[in-house]
């Protein structure tokens, strides 16, 4: 059965957070919920994943926070069954520090994980930042984009996360929205995997397995965005070997010293 606790009080930068804590482990559950209730966190805990699965159908919870050793259903198989119908952001934290199973969650649909014993300050911190960009509430750019390129129209709308593709919408992960806006609003110019981690983790190069999955979250976003069905000519986000990704063009393809963009 869940069971939710409530704080007192809401922050003054940000409105009450509703938070799904999917944790066996009971002593853990009771602590961290205790902690996050005392900031401005409201907590719903379950224990097993089916029942995971159905409080999340039945409310929409600004964040999930999963961990991966569950009864019922892994936390590797709800976020996948999860991410068929919600883009809410998704924290694995799990006492397994493999990093194939770290690049395994975020490749399903994570937007970040935490390895046992965290802190609860970066815990804290962690779910603050994604609820602040599916919010919109991050950074200052609140300008929307319309580019259009080879007769594609790509649509950003940083306010509510939202975009779309020739008028239809894009079921996009805050991070995949984050990748995007970062590449839409430097369109035409290289954005390096630096910068993309920097605005994804917050630490450059703090985790090798997370640097990596700059490239499984733009794998999956040219999936969503069409790029793997169109001629190389037509692909919204091309690859500039050996410093990063570029939007609707870039650099010259050829010429000597200057980068080459490949699909």
């Amino acid at each position: 059965m869940a069971t939710t606790s409530q704080t007192a009080a809401e922050a003054p930068d940000l409105p009450l957070i509703e938070a799904l804590l999917v944790e066996d482990d009971l002593r853990l559950a009771r602590l961290t919920s205790r902690y996050l209730s005392g900031r401005e966190i409201l907590v719903t805990h379950v224990s097993d994943g089916i029942e995971a699965l159905a409080e999340a159908r039945r409310h929409a919870y600004d964040v999930v926070l999963l961990d991966l050793m569950l009864p019922g259903k892994d936390g590797l198989t709800l976020c996948s069954e999860l991410r068929r119908y919600s883009d809410v952001p998704i924290i694995m934290v799990t006492a397994r520090g493999a990093e194939d199973e770290r690049v395994r969650g975020l490749e399903l649909g994570a937007d970040d994980y935490l390895t046992k014993p965290f802190s609860s300050r970066e815990l804290v911190a962690r779910m603050r930042a994604l609820v602040r960009r599916r919010r919109g509430l991050a950074g200052p750019d609140r300008r929307s984009y319309a580019l259009t390129v080879s007769n594609i129209k790509l649509e950003l709308w940083p306010v509510r996360m939202a975009a779309a593709v020739d008028g239809a919408p894009l079921e996009l992960t805050s991070h995949e929205f984050q990748i995007l806006h970062a590449l839409a609003s430097r369109s035409g110019a290289v954005v390096s995997r630096t910068a993309l981690l920097d605005l994804l983790h917050g630490e450059a190069g703090a985790e090798a397995a997370f640097d990596r999955s700059i490239d499984v979250h733009i794998s999956r976003l040219r999936k969503k965005l069409g790029d793997t069905e169109r001629p190389l000519s037509a692909r919204l986000i091309k690859t500039v070997r050996g410093h990063g990704y570029v939007l609707a063009g870039g650099p010259a393809v050829d010429g000597e010293g200057t980068p080459r963009c490949d699909a």
